[in-house]
Protein backbone atom coordinates (compact mmCIF):
# COMPACT_ATOMS: atom_id res chain seq x y z
CA UNK A 1 0.00 0.00 0.00
CA UNK A 2 1.40 3.51 -0.83
CA UNK A 3 -0.52 6.38 0.44
CA UNK A 4 -0.12 9.90 -1.06
CA UNK A 5 2.18 11.37 1.79
CA UNK A 6 4.09 8.79 1.30
CA UNK A 7 6.50 9.65 -1.63
CA UNK A 8 9.86 8.40 -0.44
CA UNK A 9 8.96 4.94 0.18
CA UNK A 10 7.58 5.42 -3.84
CA UNK A 11 10.32 6.62 -4.79
CA UNK A 12 12.61 3.89 -3.41
CA UNK A 13 10.34 1.07 -4.60
CA UNK A 14 10.06 2.54 -7.94
CA UNK A 15 13.85 2.66 -8.18
CA UNK A 16 14.27 -0.84 -6.79
CA UNK A 17 11.40 -1.82 -9.52
CA UNK A 18 13.39 -0.14 -12.55
CA UNK A 19 16.79 -1.74 -11.25
CA UNK A 20 15.02 -5.44 -11.29
CA UNK A 21 13.31 -4.73 -14.52
CA UNK A 22 16.40 -3.44 -16.12
CA UNK A 23 18.24 -6.26 -14.92
CA UNK A 24 15.89 -9.07 -15.68
CA UNK A 25 16.16 -7.79 -19.21
CA UNK A 26 20.13 -8.46 -18.65
CA UNK A 27 20.46 -4.74 -19.56
CA UNK A 28 23.41 -2.35 -17.89
CA UNK A 29 22.54 0.94 -17.14
CA UNK A 30 24.44 1.76 -20.77
CA UNK A 31 21.45 -0.25 -22.44
CA UNK A 32 18.79 1.49 -20.54
CA UNK A 33 20.01 4.75 -20.95
CA UNK A 34 20.48 4.59 -25.01
CA UNK A 35 16.83 2.80 -25.37
CA UNK A 36 14.58 4.99 -23.60
CA UNK A 37 17.20 8.68 -24.30
CA UNK A 38 17.42 8.79 -20.55
CA UNK A 39 21.03 9.58 -18.96
CA UNK A 40 22.61 6.88 -17.51
CA UNK A 41 23.25 9.09 -14.54
CA UNK A 42 19.53 9.58 -13.80
CA UNK A 43 18.55 6.28 -14.54
CA UNK A 44 21.14 5.95 -12.02
CA UNK A 45 19.59 8.28 -9.64
CA UNK A 46 16.27 7.26 -9.89
CA UNK A 47 17.54 3.16 -9.55
CA UNK A 48 18.88 4.46 -5.96
CA UNK A 49 15.70 6.77 -4.92
CA UNK A 50 17.86 10.05 -5.13
CA UNK A 51 15.57 11.31 -8.05
CA UNK A 52 11.62 11.03 -8.93
CA UNK A 53 11.25 10.51 -12.29
CA UNK A 54 8.73 13.20 -14.25
CA UNK A 55 5.55 11.36 -16.56
CA UNK A 56 7.89 11.68 -19.33
CA UNK A 57 10.76 10.58 -18.29
CA UNK A 58 9.45 7.18 -16.77
CA UNK A 59 6.87 6.46 -19.97
CA UNK A 60 10.50 6.45 -21.89
CA UNK A 61 11.36 3.88 -19.16
CA UNK A 62 9.06 1.79 -19.34
CA UNK A 63 8.73 1.78 -23.39
CA UNK A 64 12.78 0.71 -23.27
CA UNK A 65 11.64 -1.89 -20.78
CA UNK A 66 8.77 -3.07 -22.83
CA UNK A 67 6.10 -2.25 -20.32
CA UNK A 68 2.74 0.16 -19.52
CA UNK A 69 3.08 2.61 -16.85
CA UNK A 70 0.07 0.48 -15.90
CA UNK A 71 2.41 -2.75 -15.43
CA UNK A 72 5.33 -0.49 -14.29
CA UNK A 73 3.49 -0.28 -10.89
CA UNK A 74 1.79 -3.47 -10.64
CA UNK A 75 4.94 -3.88 -7.75
CA UNK A 76 3.80 -7.83 -6.87
CA UNK A 77 4.66 -10.46 -9.12
CA UNK A 78 1.58 -12.53 -7.49
CA UNK A 79 -1.41 -13.54 -9.05
CA UNK A 80 -4.06 -10.73 -8.31
CA UNK A 81 -6.97 -10.34 -6.21
CA UNK A 82 -9.76 -9.52 -8.43
CA UNK A 83 -10.79 -6.48 -5.88
CA UNK A 84 -8.33 -3.48 -5.52
CA UNK A 85 -9.02 -1.82 -2.53
CA UNK A 86 -8.64 2.41 -2.77
CA UNK A 87 -6.15 2.68 0.18
CA UNK A 88 -4.27 -0.26 -1.42
CA UNK A 89 -4.11 1.37 -4.49
CA UNK A 90 -0.78 3.18 -6.04
CA UNK A 91 -0.96 6.97 -5.96
CA UNK A 92 1.98 8.13 -7.84
CA UNK A 93 2.93 11.69 -8.08
CA UNK A 94 4.63 13.40 -10.90
CA UNK A 95 7.43 16.20 -9.50
CA UNK A 96 7.66 18.22 -12.12
CA UNK A 97 3.53 19.29 -13.03
CA UNK A 98 2.14 17.66 -10.15
CA UNK A 99 -0.11 15.33 -11.61
CA UNK A 100 -1.02 12.30 -9.94
CA UNK A 101 -2.38 9.00 -10.84
CA UNK A 102 -4.07 6.32 -9.03
CA UNK A 103 -3.46 2.60 -10.54
CA UNK A 104 -7.26 1.94 -9.93
CA UNK A 105 -7.35 -1.65 -11.31
CA UNK A 106 -6.62 -4.94 -9.26
CA UNK A 107 -2.83 -5.66 -10.68
CA UNK A 108 -1.88 -8.81 -11.69
CA UNK A 109 -5.23 -10.44 -13.40
CA UNK A 110 -5.82 -11.66 -16.64
CA UNK A 111 -7.43 -8.73 -17.67
CA UNK A 112 -5.42 -6.80 -20.66
CA UNK A 113 -7.60 -3.47 -19.40
CA UNK A 114 -5.97 -1.04 -16.79
CA UNK A 115 -7.97 1.12 -15.10
CA UNK A 116 -6.04 4.62 -13.97
CA UNK A 117 -7.39 7.75 -12.15
CA UNK A 118 -6.00 11.32 -13.29
CA UNK A 119 -5.97 14.43 -11.34
CA UNK A 120 -4.12 16.80 -13.31
CA UNK A 121 -3.66 20.12 -12.31
CA UNK A 122 -4.71 23.45 -13.97
CA UNK A 123 -1.83 25.10 -16.39
CA UNK A 124 -0.52 21.14 -16.10
CA UNK A 125 0.99 19.82 -19.97
CA UNK A 126 2.55 16.45 -20.60
CA UNK A 127 3.56 15.17 -24.10
CA UNK A 128 4.21 11.95 -24.81
CA UNK A 129 6.15 11.14 -27.77
CA UNK A 130 5.25 8.27 -30.56
CA UNK A 131 8.31 6.27 -29.37
CA UNK A 132 6.38 6.18 -25.90
CA UNK A 133 3.65 3.53 -26.80
CA UNK A 134 3.23 -0.26 -27.66
CA UNK A 135 1.80 -0.93 -30.96
CA UNK A 136 -2.19 -1.85 -31.01
CA UNK A 137 -2.54 -0.26 -27.35
CA UNK A 138 -5.74 2.17 -27.03
CA UNK A 139 -7.29 4.41 -24.47
CA UNK A 140 -10.65 6.05 -23.77
CA UNK A 141 -10.35 9.25 -21.59
CA UNK A 142 -13.02 10.05 -19.33
CA UNK A 143 -13.55 13.44 -18.54
CA UNK A 144 -15.22 13.93 -15.04
CA UNK A 145 -14.49 17.64 -13.77
CA UNK A 146 -12.71 20.41 -15.13
CA UNK A 147 -11.31 21.16 -18.56
CA UNK A 148 -9.01 18.84 -20.13
CA UNK A 149 -7.38 19.90 -24.29
CA UNK A 150 -6.20 16.60 -25.88
CA UNK A 151 -3.89 16.52 -28.94
CA UNK A 152 -3.70 13.05 -30.91
CA UNK A 153 -1.43 13.19 -34.14
CA UNK A 154 -1.86 16.84 -34.54
CA UNK A 155 -5.58 17.24 -33.68
CA UNK A 156 -6.96 19.18 -30.65
CA UNK A 157 -9.89 17.79 -28.43
CA UNK A 158 -10.91 19.93 -26.26
CA UNK A 159 -13.33 17.46 -23.59
CA UNK A 160 -15.76 18.94 -20.94
CA UNK A 161 -17.10 16.88 -18.14
CA UNK A 162 -18.53 13.78 -19.22
CA UNK A 163 -16.64 13.93 -22.78
CA UNK A 164 -14.93 10.43 -23.46
CA UNK A 165 -12.68 10.32 -26.32
CA UNK A 166 -10.49 7.13 -27.90
CA UNK A 167 -7.12 6.88 -29.17
CA UNK A 168 -4.90 5.11 -30.52
CA UNK A 169 -1.56 5.32 -28.55
CA UNK A 170 1.04 4.87 -30.86
CA UNK A 171 0.97 8.13 -31.85
CA UNK A 172 2.42 11.07 -29.77
CA UNK A 173 -0.30 12.99 -27.52
CA UNK A 174 -0.72 15.84 -26.06
CA UNK A 175 -2.71 16.13 -22.57
CA UNK A 176 -3.22 19.87 -21.28
CA UNK A 177 -5.19 21.86 -18.82
CA UNK A 178 -6.32 25.11 -19.96
CA UNK A 179 -8.77 25.72 -17.23
CA UNK A 180 -7.78 27.43 -13.63
CA UNK A 181 -9.23 23.95 -11.78
CA UNK A 182 -8.05 20.46 -11.80
CA UNK A 183 -8.96 18.30 -14.26
CA UNK A 184 -10.17 14.51 -13.20
CA UNK A 185 -10.35 12.19 -15.30
CA UNK A 186 -10.38 8.35 -15.59
CA UNK A 187 -8.23 6.24 -18.38
CA UNK A 188 -9.22 2.95 -19.41
CA UNK A 189 -6.26 1.91 -21.43
CA UNK A 190 -6.72 -1.58 -23.37
CA UNK A 191 -2.68 -3.31 -23.68
CA UNK A 192 -4.13 -5.22 -26.77
CA UNK A 193 -2.78 -8.51 -27.57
Amino acid sequence: MIMENETEPLESAIGERVRMLRTARGQTLDDLASASGVSRAMISRIERGEASPTAQLLARLCTALDLTLSAFFAFSGESGDPLSRREAQVLWRDPETGYQRRAVSPPNTASRVDVVEVEFPAGARIAYPPETAKAGMTQHVWLFSGLLRLTVAGMAHDLRPGDCLYMSITEGHVFENPGDMPARYAVVLDRGR
